[in-house]
């Protein structure tokens, strides 16, 4: 008998399966949509192997002097570790 581990796979999809039934309760439309957004943005994140923490503290620490065009430079994938 074939013994196969699929404890990665499930680990993967734990947070969808448990967010499903909180975002049911964000609040409104708006709320869910920036949510999911945040969610993005960690998410990429961890792809990058970016820490989300120090991602997001840098980010708000440099946000109210960054010129507004060029706010894409403050995305997970251009941080510096």
């Amino acid at each position: 008998m074939l013994n196969i581990d699929n404890n990665p796979v499930e680990n993967s999809i734990r947070p969808v399966a448990l967010g499903r039934k909180n975002y049911l309760f964000c609040g409104s439309h708006e709320a869910a949509q920036r949510s999911a957004m945040l969610y993005s943005l960690l998410g990429t994140c961890k792809l990058h192997g970016i820490e989300p923490y120090q991602w997001l503290k840098s980010v708000l620490e440099q946000i109210a002097d960054h010129p507004i065009n060029k706010v894409g430079e403050l995305l997970p994938h251009h941080f510096n570790k």
